[in-house]
């Protein structure tokens, strides 16, 4: 039961941004070495409601792979990464603009700042984050369909900072895994958006 939580958490995509409320929330949860994937701290979920009119826009339904609310640049790469692929050898992907897909399982709760997708295999997810405001994701995104563009960034982490790290989820997201029985550290791999485009379906 112990490993495979901890492959859930290995093949997770977190995405962070430096200098935003939601970094500064996740790296108050780990030590200086560390990168800690972002979460939104302050704000309320119906402030992130409010915001989302205003971040989003509806592409034009002629280009069936473009149809749906459009955030942020929006996608312009015509192909996608199978997350699978990704996440196997993320080093080969770290600092290339990517595109990948899937359907959102996720959204942050308080900043509307990052989702997350489901991977075809099991356990498999990605998070997608932006800074604060600059892109607000409404919480009925959940369970529709994403595509989503940004760059690939990887961070190793100390066992000392992925039991930081646990703890934190554990405290502000209610994680079920003990931090205190994890004993090799993890590598968060992040996508910094720059874009996405939200639909119904695939």
């Amino acid at each position: 039961m112990f490993s495979r939580c901890m492959a859930v958490l290995s093949s997770a995509l977190i995405a962070l941004s430096a200098g935003s409320a939601c970094t500064k929330a996740e790296a108050d949860g780990a030590q200086a070495g560390a990168t800690p994937v972002a979460q939104a701290e302050t704000a309320a979920p119906a402030e992130a409601q409010a915001q989302a009119g205003a971040a989003a826009t509806t592409a034009p339904a002629a280009a069936a792979d473009q149809a749906g609310t459009v955030y942020g640049a929006g996608v312009s790469q015509t192909e996608s990464v199978a997350m699978a692929t990704l996440l196997a050898d993320p080093k080969a992907y770290e600092g290339k603009t990517v595109r990948v897909e899937g359907t959102v399982t996720d959204v942050c709760p308080k900043r509307g700042c990052w989702f997350e997708m489901a991977g075809e295999q099991p356990g498999q997810k990605m998070r997608f984050k932006v800074r604060d405001g600059e892109m607000v994701f409404p919480m009925d995104a959940k369970g529709k369909y994403a595509l989503a563009e940004g760059v690939v960034a990887v961070q190793a982490l100390s066992l000392e900072e992925t039991r930081q790290y646990l703890e934190y989820q554990a405290r502000e997201y209610g994680s079920t895994v003990d931090p205190a029985s994890v004993t090799e550290p993890m590598t968060i791999v992040r996508l910094d958006g720059t874009g996405a485009l939200v639909r119904d379906g695939k």
